[in-house]
């Protein structure tokens, strides 16, 4: 009888510490949801991301899910609607699983926000509200990525566009991205800071584009240029500039918007007073999803399935299941 009853006491002891070490997680599980555990799991994988440290670059080993929010928060504004999110996060994790899928020791290029940029960003204030957002749209979007024949899309994004994206064909010269179609996006005129006007000294844009600019004769060269030597030779269907003739060089319309840190390269060019204007329309390159367009699709009720279709016609939203492994 007394062996019987130290034998329950114990048992009894030993349930009671169980309990103890178990409560902490119980309780977790029961104020944060089941999903802690996946959460816990992501934190504990890192990649290797190259940061650039005043004139130097260097390597170093971040968090994934930080650093996958911190890419997304980059590219996409804290007040944009939850579906146009998630449709920037799928682009988003395409790009970054196509870095990681097979490489032994991938090293992640894409710029990010720090959690302590988030921060300072967004205040203390609004710091939980934003972070939860982010978290969502990367949370509610799975492991999906955009394929096209088995394999990743490329999935590029703009600002807004001039009324219209980009064909890829026409911008590239190339048939491997069909999915890259002129798409209408006439709410982009709505844009914040849709048109810009911006004026260069004629000399500057001598030397700007000087990496690119035909070697003339000095005596030209020394004169420099005039708006006579400035000739928009075509377009594409989008509107957008393919190419343009300085002096005796002919360069691409993004050439030019490049070397000059122009937002877009649907432009026109006047004479101002011995300068050079250029009015720009859209802000970036044009091709894939203008963030602008799909914003104003996901207050008109669409999700982000449909508008990722709307810019990406022909791919398929895929999930490709678990991919840490791969980042280990």
């Amino acid at each position: 009888m007394g062996q019987r009853y130290i034998r329950q006491k114990l048992k009894a002891v030993g349930a009671f510490i169980l309990i103890l070490i178990l409560l902490p997680y119980v309780i977790s599980v029961f104020v944060n949801g089941a999903d802690i555990k996946a959460e816990n799991k992501a934190d504990r994988i890192y990649v290797q991301v190259k940061t650039q440290a005043g004139n130097e670059e260097e390597i170093k080993e971040v968090p994934w899910s930080e650093y996958f929010l911190g890419v997304l928060a980059k590219e996409m504004p804290e007040n944009y609607e939850e579906e146009a999110l998630k449709a920037q996060a799928v682009l988003a994790r395409t790009a970054l699983y196509k870095t990681i899928d097979g490489a032994e020791e991938a090293v992640m290029t894409e710029s990010y926000l720090t959690a302590e940029e988030l921060e300072k960003k967004w205040n203390s204030k609004e710091y939980k509200k934003y972070y939860e957002k982010y978290s969502k749209a990367i949370t509610e979007t799975g492991n999906q990525v955009l394929y096209y024949n088995d394999t990743y899309a490329w999935t590029p994004f703009h600002q807004s566009s001039n009324g219209s994206t980009r064909s890829a064909q026409e911008v590239l010269g190339s048939e491997e991205y069909p999915y890259l179609l002129v798409k209408e996006c006439s709410q982009d005129k709505e844009a914040e800071d849709e048109m810009q006007v911006h004026t260069f000294e004629y000399k500057e844009i001598q030397e700007k584009c000087k990496d690119f600019l035909v070697a003339e004769e000095e005596e030209t060269a020394k004169k420099g240029y005039e708006f006579g030597d400035f000739e928009i030779q075509s377009y594409d269907t989008a509107g957008y500039v393919l190419n343009l003739r300085i002096g005796e060089t002919v360069c691409t319309g993004d050439q030019f918007r490049d070397a000059l840190s122009l937002p877009s390269s649907a432009f026109s060019l006047k004479d101002s007073d011995g300068k050079l204007k250029v009015t720009t329309t859209g802000k970036g390159h044009g091709l894939g999803m203008s963030q602008w367009m799909a914003n104003e699709l996901a207050k008109e009720g669409k999700n982000y399935e449909e508008i990722l279709q709307y810019f990406f016609e022909g791919t398929n939203l895929t999930d490709v299941g678990e991919i840490f492994a791969k980042v280990e």
